[in-house]
């Protein structure tokens, strides 16, 4: 394995760009499911060891928090500042979009959650093995998830979001994780 356990780390973006901190995160993402991949490779080589241990906590502190963290900064920030700020056409495409990924947003977390069973034994030293196709279910609908948000979402974000609006997303995005200062 050429990268060890955990073996991430991501690119930083801010609050003061929320579209730039959004798309950040789905790097990020796509960087834990890539782990969670390698980590259902390596149990069956060489069980919990301590590398596939410190991987499913990392993993699960994740996606136990910055994830349900990008949800919400979706749903209740920028999702409703798109639709208030709907015009003609966009207006339809809008609603589609958001319905749609606000959709996905629970697959996923009904998905983490079984998932998130199997790491916590992992992570406790149990000699366990995660369910392929649990995984590769739960990371290609993140893959396909972020695929959209990047090609549709996020520039209809920017061509249709003034400053203040931005600045609105950003300022909720600091409370959520409970940052005072920008």
């Amino acid at each position: 394995m050429a990268t060890p356990f955990p073996g991430y780390s991501g690119p930083v973006a801010g609050t003061e760009a929320p579209l730039e901190m959004l798309a950040a995160c789905h790097i990020r993402i796509e960087k834990q499911c890539t782990t969670l991949r390698r980590l259902t490779d390596h149990l069956p080589k060489h069980g919990s060891d301590s590398q596939a241990r410190k991987a499913a906590i990392a993993i699960m502190k994740y996606f136990d928090t910055a994830a349900i963290d990008h949800h919400a900064d979706e749903e209740n920030d920028l999702f409703p500042a798109l639709l208030e700020s709907m015009a003609g056409s966009d207006a339809v495409c809008l609603r589609e979009i958001t319905d749609s990924l606000i959709e996905d947003h629970r697959k996923l977390e009904r998905s983490w959650r079984r998932i998130r069973i199997t790491l916590e034994k992992v992570a406790a030293g149990e000699n366990i093995l995660l369910h392929t196709d649990a995984i590769n279910s739960f990371t290609t609908l993140y893959s396909e998830h972020i695929q959209r948000e990047e090609d549709e979402l996020l520039p209809m974000a920017a061509r249709l979001l003034g400053i203040t609006e931005l600045d609105a997303i950003g300022r909720a995005m600091r409370e959520r994780r409970g940052i005072t200062e920008v």
